[in-house]
């Protein structure tokens, strides 16, 4: 069975959202939904029901592995999709944060890394469509999430030892290769490559992704998105915001932007200096604020509402959304705030040799 079959579409279905897709984005500002981790901390799930009847006996804890409810309560994840999509969201991600081999290996559900993203991009797919079915003027889309995992390949996993690595460019690859044709035979229609500290990461997913394209599979739009770990607009590890876009260029993405990290407030000046210099869409996706003494996160839907409005008319975005910390109500109150303000214009940036290292280099 096909990937399209699995995701119940007929020949030609994705090409023409992903059509839809481009056209849409050229008209407005497209809402992403919201974070995952809170909508299902607010159901105060038990181990048993992280667990399921499917994993019953599994000889290690499950609780707190989100993206293990795709396979134990799918009509959670359903339901949660459904909030989202009512809530005004045009395109709802994956709960696949973590469904990589690498990362599922601390649950020591390593093996089902496949089944969770084909099950995950699946629930949304079927949601993305009956949102779509039940008012055809507003279509609804699927991105399949990538996260970074819990390994760095740029960096030393051993303060005393510079060159250990916990993990190699081709085990990371693997791994995300795995996830992609899971989230593609789901029938997601883009991939979400999100949330990047370490770029070299996200560069074998990237890769994962191009070899798909390559060898035949319907090509995709790629969504990169990076996040900025301090006050001086650089990632973990130690690239600039113009830096980590020259990386990862080279994809020719449909969108890049920010996302994590800090509040709208924080996150704004970074925002501006990447929407000045990315000739494609820019995306934005920030956390509810800075999480408190007690990791909550505590600004409201109007607050950060306002602040992403701004944004909108400063013409900085192409694409909003929520991150850590952020509700159905958040993306509410974030889709009636942009509502009706353009989308930002893509520059055109005069053709030149452009490198990277930890700054980035252009020819004069």
């Amino acid at each position: 069975m096909t990937g399209e079959q699995r995701a119940g579409a007929q020949p030609g279905a994705r090409e023409a959202r992903i059509e839809a897709l481009k056209r849409a984005a050229t008209e407005r500002i497209l809402i992403l939904d919201g974070a995952w981790g809170a909508q299902i901390q607010r159901h105060g799930l038990s181990e048993e029901q992280f667990r399921g009847e499917r994993l019953a006996d599994h000889p290690q804890p499950l609780k707190g592995n989100n993206d293990i409810l795709c396979i134990t309560r799918p009509a959670l994840i359903t339901e949660l999709i459904g909030d989202y999509l009512d809530a005004g969201a045009d395109i709802v991600s994956t709960n696949t944060f973590s469904s990589t081999a690498i990362a599922q290996a601390d649950y020591g559900t390593a093996h089902l890394a496949h089944e969770l993203n084909l099950a995950a991009a699946t629930l949304a797919r079927a949601a993305a469509d009956r949102a779509t079915a039940a008012d055809p003027s507003k279509p609804r889309w699927v991105a399949g999430s990538i996260g970074p995992t819990n390994r760095t390949l740029s960096m030393s996993a051993d303060v005393n030892d510079p060159g250990a690595r916990a993990v190699d460019f081709d085990q990371l690859y693997d791994a995300y290769r795995e996830q992609v044709m899971g989230l593609y035979e789901g029938g997601v229609d883009l991939f979400l490559v999100e949330t990047i500290f370490d770029t070299l990461n996200a560069k074998a997913a990237l890769k994962a992704i191009l070899d798909l394209r390559d060898e035949g599979h319907v090509e995709l739009p790629i969504w990169i998105s990076g996040t900025v770990t301090d006050r001086s607009g650089r990632t973990l590890s130690g690239q600039t915001i113009d830096a980590f876009w020259i990386s990862v260029r080279h994809a020719e993405p449909f969108a890049v932007g920010l996302n994590c990290g800090f509040g709208a407030e924080q996150l704004r000046p970074f925002l501006a200096q990447l929407a000045g210099g990315a000739d494609t869409l820019v995306s934005a996706y920030p956390n509810a604020g800075l999480p408190n003494e007690l990791g909550e996160y505590e600004e409201g839907p109007e607050t950060m509402s306002t602040q992403l409005r701004e944004w909108a008319q400063a013409g900085l975005v192409n694409i909003v959304g929520g991150c850590c910390g952020t509700t159905p109500a958040h993306i509410r109150a974030i889709a009636d705030a942009v509502a009706g303000i353009p989308p930002r214009q893509v520059p055109e940036v005069k053709p030149t040799l452009r490198l990277s290292g930890l700054e980035p280099f252009a020819a004069s």
